[in-house]
């Protein structure tokens, strides 16, 4: 288990929650704008915190926390996930995780043996462009490989909309170099009948590999928020003014 950060309370990764946020390594994309590629491609130049600290330090906060995220990352990589998982459910903790979908066994699993309470999927554009957006054809992946997680990412996605057995949220971090109206309207209709789906506003940072991107205003996103309303139940904004 490479536990690579741990942020000992928050009230923003846990909607209504206050919560502690696990970071894990590693990750099967590589996307273009991504804030935590230092979790990905510098995973290995990270101390490493034990997962014995982590207990130690989430027993310490029961009945001060509600809640745990588990973010990355890539969660569902990570083989001894469940077990970890396991451990804080039997503390009593609500659990969150953070996913992009494409480890779609793992997910089921989780949620057959109701061991998360909340699921965020990370949409990153319409499927055509998934290949670009979150480094696919940069050779780091086969064709085979490329059509497997979109594969599984559609699938988390109707697995989560047409059954409905747990809280969720989709979320695109929008970028004004690859998401448009057009672009929305084709999210709409692979998101048709969510029931929770949030435009994040893109923040640059230092880790972020592409240093060209741009992010819209708020009242450029409400344009997209209008376009995708009639498609699914909630729609909103976050990370702008």
């Amino acid at each position: 288990m490479q536990i690579c950060g741990l942020m000992k309370t928050t009230l923003l990764d846990y909607p209504g929650k206050v919560a502690s946020t696990i970071f894990l390594g590693g990750c099967n994309m590589r996307c273009v704008f991504c804030h935590n590629m230092n979790l990905v491609t510098g995973v290995n130049e990270i101390p490493k915190i034990p997962v014995s600290d982590v207990i130690d330090h989430l027993n310490s906060r029961i009945g001060v926390i509600d809640g745990v995220c588990i973010t990355g990352g890539e969660p569902t990589l990570h083989p001894d996930l469940i077990d970890l998982i396991s451990t804080i459910k039997e503390m009593g903790f609500l659990v969150k995780l953070d996913s992009n979908g494409s480890k779609t066994s793992v997910l089921e699993e989780l949620i057959a043996k109701k061991l998360v309470d909340y699921i965020a999927i990370d949409v990153k554009a319409s499927f055509n462009k998934y290949p670009v957006i979150c480094g696919l054809n940069s050779g780091f992946d086969s064709d085979s490989q490329v059509k497997s997680i979109i594969k599984n990412v559609r699938d988390t996605i109707d697995l989560l909309v047409k059954h409905d057995l747990i809280n969720y949220e989709f979320r695109t971090t929008v970028i004004r170099e690859y998401h448009d109206e057009n672009e929305f309207e084709l999210i709409g209709d692979m998101l048709q009948g969510a029931s929770n789906y949030y435009l994040q506003g893109f923040v640059k940072s230092r880790f972020v590999p592409e240093t060209s991107l741009n992010g819209y205003s708020a009242d450029e996103l409400r344009r997209f928020v209008n376009i995708l309303a009639p498609k699914i139940k909630h729609v909103d904004i976050r990370g702008v003014d």
